[in-house]
């Protein structure tokens, strides 16, 4: 009994910062900077702008994922998330996905572990978009 009251006091001594924890509010926008136009791009056509397509809404289990892709052409610049679900393994997900799908080029990117549910949907969604832009 002498030992049970210090251990019980210290486990929950340990647990408080758990439960008082709170994500950081991250941003789900990842943005990469355009290249310079070169001479052999601007004596061309008349030039590409960028378009916006947003992609399906996609019910998860863990709620509605949405994205919005920016393209210049046929390059990915942009992704945005208009849709997540409020956990905070999709917020730490969110960044590492977008950044994979600039670097992709594709919705051909990894799951994220912890995020499963949420990755699918995402993809789902990116997908759509792609295909949207035609």
């Amino acid at each position: 009994m002498k030992r049970a009251i210090p251990v019980v006091v210290l486990s929950i001594a340990g647990l408080v910062p758990v439960w008082l924890y709170e994500p950081s509010a991250d941003t789900s926008t990842v943005q990469v900077a355009a290249p310079a136009p070169s001479a052999s791009s601007s004596s061309g056509s008349a030039g590409s702008s960028a378009k916006v397509v947003s992609g399906t809404t996609v019910k998860t289990e863990k709620g509605p994922v949405q994205v919005e892709v920016t393209f210049d052409g046929d390059e990915i610049t942009a992704v945005k998330m208009l849709q997540q679900p409020n956990h905070p393994q999709t917020t730490a997900a969110v960044p590492k996905l977008i950044a994979e799908t600039l670097e992709a080029q594709s919705s051909d990117i990894d799951t994220v572990s912890g995020a499963t549910i949420t990755t699918e949907g995402y993809k789902e969604s990116l997908q759509a978009a792609i295909d949207a832009k035609g």
